[in-house]
């Protein structure tokens, strides 16, 4: 007698090959999208002026409207060693380079000595009243630990530098990058050389498109 046909195992084989084929064709698919994802949808890179941060009555604000000005960026407080040689210099310097290419933001803290107890409002009357300060005060935030203000945490983790105490200072170009930093108890004579060297750059590009 001569031996069955062995064949019939191939009408099994077609219905795995498809699946297979549509198994591959899922896996191309998902590597092709995510490429394009990667390709067409690239994370935007951050820098200061892409957050949004609180002004002083706790409304949401971009710091956009800071774009293509240099800016220096201080933690402040109204009850420091620091605070009235700070204030002082920190509004002459506004005075003196702002308000068209150059502005200081001061954003209150209390986590130095607890030397900023008062709410944001009272922080910016009080800045206002007894130093005629005329530059922003934004809400009262923390800057470290796990609820520091993202807009501040940016500026400690582009510089490597974290503050120790009130009053210390970023200085933010155009384009939201961090270009330098000074300590309290340094002299606004070390900052105007920065400053005048930024502005100098906006006032040339300008001159350049015109």
């Amino acid at each position: 007698m001569e031996p069955l046909p062995t064949s019939y195992p191939l009408k099994y084989s077609a219905p795995k090959a498809r699946v297979f084929v549509i198994f591959l064709s899922m896996v191309l698919c998902t590597a092709i999208l995510c490429l394009l994802q990667l390709r067409f949808f690239k994370p935007k890179i951050k820098d200061f002026y892409s957050f949004e941060v609180k002004n002083s009555q706790g409304r949401i604000i971009s710091l956009e409207k800071y774009r293509g000005k240099v800016t220096l960026v201080v933690n402040v407080a109204s009850y420091c060693q620091y605070t009235d040689k700070n204030y002082i210099t920190l509004q002459k310097l506004h005075r003196e380079f702002g308000p068209s290419h150059f502005t200081v933001l001061a954003f209150p803290c209390n986590q130095f000595g607890e030397s900023e107890p008062s709410s944001s409002q009272e922080i910016e009357y009080f800045a206002k009243e007894n130093y005629g300060v005329t530059f922003p005060v934004f809400h009262k935030i923390k800057i470290l630990g796990s609820e520091a203000d993202p807009a501040f945490k940016f500026l400690i983790d582009s510089s490597k530098k974290e503050p120790r105490w009130n009053f210390w200072k970023y200085l933010v170009s155009p384009e939201g990058k961090v270009v330098k930093f000074w300590r309290p108890e340094e002299p606004i004579e070390s900052i105007k050389p920065e400053v005048t060297s930024l502005i100098r750059q906006i006032i040339m590009k300008k001159r350049e498109d015109l």
